[in-house]
């Protein structure tokens, strides 16, 4: 693939991949350069809540939707919940110039929302070319630039791009959790209500390695009491806390290396005979703490419009994806059933530990793209929590 179209007017901003390949646009948001992995997102709507979601760690985000800006931005809409979740997202990239907002929920513009939270934007490239590029060879290292002059170094930043390390052997985890454990009692958004606070019956404990508000939300909306804690915390200091149930959060990275602290933790809570939940990488962590393996996906799942069955109930829900990483459904022991399957690649998207009420899923079923078909997860979840 040779360099990208120039557009007019001259190019202020330049995604550079580590093979070379450069793609010209224009700059929006933070000036500056940063490496991330570049993926792709295929969601029609929820661009900020993608750029807010701290699963999207050190990579750069690029919309397949061609029209992105529309509805503006809102605190209401923001899912991380530390001050470096806020800025996980190292750069999105945009086929269309990011329009202006024209919603009646907006409170701000997505390029000036850009430019304070310090991301990147790069607007006006052949997204589908770019987004073919990841489809056949895999998601690339690259460097997104934004220079107001329009100068950049593109040798030295395909050498940036080069000479990362990348997303394997990562744990990135450590640095979107929380530093100290703290209560959530936000539930869901209701039409005319906004978010309010609702006290929950059963108390669960959340393990945060990177974890959205609204999987907060659907917990205390599920009826349940929520306290959030370190992905560092020790077995001893959760089960101290005497939870009924136990969450695994979603979070960015490679399993196996936050699994190196968190397996261990995972085991003990899995040996006192409780509850559990995990999403997205607590999935993977799950299914590694229960004996499976995990591998590097070539172009990930990200996306709002993701097939999966579920065969406990032999349903198919539509459902949001984001994840680099997958559970290797031929690793698991007998005594794990895989629950969810991925309807476009086959690969696995749940699982659950034979005889106990400990079960995870790799999509986000509090995500809600449109249709809420994983919600009823948190209601299985809290219905566990109840029956224990």
């Amino acid at each position: 693939m040779s360099v990208d179209f120039i557009p007019d007017p001259a190019p202020t901003a330049v995604l550079v991949l580590a093979s070379g390949e450069a793609f010209y646009g224009i700059g929006i948001g933070a000036t500056g350069a940063a490496v991330g992995e570049v993926c792709f997102n295929t969601a029609m709507t929820g661009y900020q809540e993608i750029l807010t979601d701290p699963s999207y760690a050190a990579q750069i985000v690029t919309f397949t939707f061609p029209h992105v800006g529309n509805t503006g931005t809102t605190d209401e809409d923001e899912e991380a919940t530390t001050q470096e979740a806020r800025v996980a997202a190292r750069g999105a990239i945009f086929r269309a110039a990011v329009t202006p907002s024209s919603s009646w929920r907006s409170e701000g513009e997505l390029g000036a929302w850009l430019s304070a939270r310090g991301i990147i934007g790069l607007s006006g490239i052949d997204t589908r070319a770019l987004t073919a590029h990841i489809r056949d060879h895999g998601m690339p290292n690259g460097v997104i630039a934004h220079n107001t002059d329009g100068t950049f170094d593109l040798p030295a930043l395909t050498e940036q791009a080069r000479s990362w390390n990348g997303l394997v052997g990562a744990d990135l985890a450590k640095d979107m959790a929380a530093n100290a454990p703290f209560d959530w009692r936000q539930a869901r958004w209701q039409w005319g209500e906004g978010h309010v606070d609702k006290e929950g019956a059963k108390k669960v404990v959340l393990i945060d390695y990177g974890v959205k508000r609204n999987i907060l939300r659907n917990l205390v909306s599920s009826g349940l009491a929520v306290t959030v804690v370190p992905g560092s915390a020790s077995a001893k200091d959760i089960l101290a806390l005497k939870p009924d149930g136990v969450v695994l959060s979603n979070g960015p990275g490679d399993p196996e290396a936050t699994g190196a602290y968190a397996i261990p933790v995972i085991r003990d809570l899995i040996a006192a005979d409780m509850p559990l939940l995990g999403i997205c990488l607590g999935h993977q962590l799950l299914a590694l703490a229960l004996g499976g393996k995990t591998v590097k996906m070539v172009q990930g799942h990200h996306g709002a419009n993701h097939p999966v069955m579920d065969h406990t109930t032999n349903k198919v829900e539509i459902v949001s994806m984001n994840h680099g990483f997958a559970v290797d459904a031929n690793s698991l022991p007998d005594t794990v059933e895989q629950t969810h399957v991925s309807l476009f690649d086959g690969t696995n998207c749940g699982i659950r530990l034979i005889g106990k009420p400990v079960f995870s899923v790799q999509h986000h079923p509090e995500a809600s793209p449109g249709p809420q078909d994983s919600f009823y997860l948190f209601d299985r979840f809290a219905d566990a929590v109840r029956a224990a």
